[in-house]
């Protein structure tokens, strides 16, 4: 699936700036994210779609290359704080993920079972 990568959104050359990403959904369908930048020597909130199946190059874009999208100054605290929830949730549910698992003692085991087999694979293909 096509996907721009937002740190990589410095179109217009000189009119982004500092550019700092809040929110990166992915390279998922309907991925889009959300940056902190300087726009033209201001302080801005700027937001794009990441591409997709029939739109590469991700939107908005100016003369096909990849830019954003700059919020206006009302909304942008709203969207910087939907934005940083949304990456707090979805890293507390990693973070839930990763506990769920750890206290999985069977499955641990099989993990490492599995792992051990795949060290001695190796060992024997020399």
């Amino acid at each position: 699936m096509p996907y721009i990568d937002p740190q990589e959104v410095l179109a217009p050359k000189g009119s982004v700036k500092e550019l700092n990403v809040v929110y990166d959904r992915g390279p998922v369908p309907y991925s889009w994210s959300v940056a902190r930048l300087k726009w033209e020597g201001k302080d801005s909130v700027g937001i794009r779609w990441n591409g997709d199946e029939r739109n590469n190059r991700g939107t908005p874009q100016a003369f096909g290359n990849p830019i954003w999208f700059i919020v206006p100054e009302e909304l942008s605290a709203a969207v910087l704080r939907a934005a940083r929830r949304l990456g707090e949730e979805e890293e507390q549910g990693l973070m839930d993920g990763y506990r769920a698992m750890a206290a999985d003692r069977e499955r641990e085991e099989d993990a490492e079972e599995w792992s051990e087999a795949l060290i001695g694979d190796s060992s024997e293909a020399r």
